[in-house]
């Protein structure tokens, strides 16, 4: 469980629109906005490098320091760039550590199950996060799967561990891991094999052919033109 919440410097915005953004990025700042407990929305920037540093570990809350005051925030939306690979607005809304919120946290999966060592079986991860709801000084930074004693070839959100505290929310019938048996490799051997067994059958019957000539030829010589 987590129980890091960074301290962000977060400096108020009085200009908007997509040129002052794009200021702010390049300047190593990111554009945020800050909602939430009946308070009007606060447009404010933070610096980039610590917030996502901060995300990529699996931190979710936040304390963002405006002018003189300090506010427990919990990242409620990322913005990313038309790539997809990076951050490029943030919008927090205002929580307190006691308050529950439902959050989507990462999965740590460790551990082989002994039906994945079998030959030929893939052992796959369905999901790579899980939704759950608990106290916002209780979201872990990741949630850790052991697949070790996972019987069958099937595992499901229902079977999983949670620590105390947290309540998972997603589908409890939805697949966690599951493990497959890849029979290309056998299916290309036997087709292999045919293709090599059929030339020999058609070789042995050309061989075949000659000496039933040769037998047909001798017969014609042994055999008299009859006299008139």
């Amino acid at each position: 469980m987590s129980h890091e919440v960074p301290i962000l410097d977060a400096q108020p915005r009085d200009r908007m629109g997509t040129k002052y953004a794009k200021r702010l990025r390049a300047s190593g700042r990111l554009p945020a906005v800050i909602y939430g407990h009946g308070s009007q929305p606060t447009h404010v920037s933070i610096e980039e490098k610590p917030v996502v540093s901060a995300l990529k570990r699996g931190l979710h809350v936040f304390n963002l320091k405006v002018g003189g005051t300090s506010e427990t925030c919990l990242v409620k939306d990322l913005q990313f760039g038309w790539l997809g690979d990076n951050v490029v607005h943030v919008d927090f809304t205002r929580v307190n550590l006691d308050e529950e919120v439902t959050v989507s946290v990462s999965l740590h999966f460790v551990g082989t199950p002994e039906a994945a060592r079998r030959v030929g079986a893939v052992l796959t991860h369905d999901i790579t996060e899980l939704q759950v709801r608990c106290k916002v000084r209780d979201i872990p930074e990741s949630i850790r799967v052991d697949l070790t004693p996972m019987e069958g070839e099937l595992m499901t959100v229902s079977q999983l561990k949670l620590a105390a505290g947290l309540v998972a929310v997603s589908n409890p019938h939805a697949a966690l891991a599951r493990i497959q048996t890849v029979l290309e490799e056998v299916v290309g051997e036997a087709a292999a094999t045919t293709a090599v067994a059929e030339p020999e059958v058609l070789t042995a019957k050309k061989e075949d052919a000659p000496a039933a000539a040769v037998g047909d030829k001798d017969k014609k010589a042994d055999k008299k033109p009859d006299k008139k």
